[in-house]
C-alpha cells in the first residue's frame, strides 16, 4: 500500500468561516492545498447546509486550474487523500452529523448548484465508516 504525504498548507481559518456561515457561494478561492498527486488545489467553499442523497451533507469544493476530462484516476485518488487528511477532521462535532462528504474540483470555480457545461468538474462521495473515508457511487 502507497504512503500519503500529509496536507501541507492547511486552510483552517477559510474552513472555520465556511462552517460559521453555513454555505459560501462566493467564488474567491482559499489558500492552496497540496495532494498526493502533488497538484496544488484552492478551497473554493465548504457547504453544509444542502442535503446530499443520503441526509446531511458536508461539500467541500475545490479549484483545480489545470484539471483535463482525462485526469479523472488521479482525481479520484486526490479526493481520497483529501476525504482521509482534510475534510475528515473539519466534520467533527458538525450539527446535524454529515452521513456524506463530498469532494468536488473543478478547473473554474463555478457558483453552487449552477452548470457549467464548459468546466471540468469531478465529483466524489464518500461515508466515513469506522473513522475513516469510503468511496461510494455518487
Amino acid at each position: 500500500m502507497p504512503m500519503r504525504r500529509a496536507i501541507s498548507h492547511p486552510v483552517l481559518v477559510l474552513v472555520a468561516l465556511a462552517f460559521a456561515s453555513g454555505c459560501q457561494d462566493d467564488t474567491a478561492a482559499g489558500p492552496g492545498v497540496e495532494v498526493p498527486s502533488g497538484r496544488t488545489l484552492s478551497l473554493i467553499d465548504v457547504i453544509t447546509n444542502a442535503p446530499g442523497p443520503k441526509g446531511a451533507a458536508a461539500r467541500f469544493r475545490f479549484l483545480a486550474p489545470d484539471l483535463t476530462s482525462e485526469d479523472a484516476e488521479v482525481a479520484a485518488a486526490d479526493m481520497q487523500a483529501l476525504c482521509d487528511l482534510f475534510a475528515l477532521e473539519r466534520t467533527e462535532g458538525m450539527v446535524p452529523e454529515p452521513q456524506q462528504i463530498i469532494i468536488s474540483f473543478a478547473n473554474a470555480a463555478v457558483p453552487f448548484g449552477e452548470a457549467a457545461p464548459d468546466v471540468v468538474q469531478f465529483f466524489e462521495s464518500f461515508r466515513v465508516e469506522n473513522g475513516v473515508c469510503v468511496w461510494e457511487v455518487f
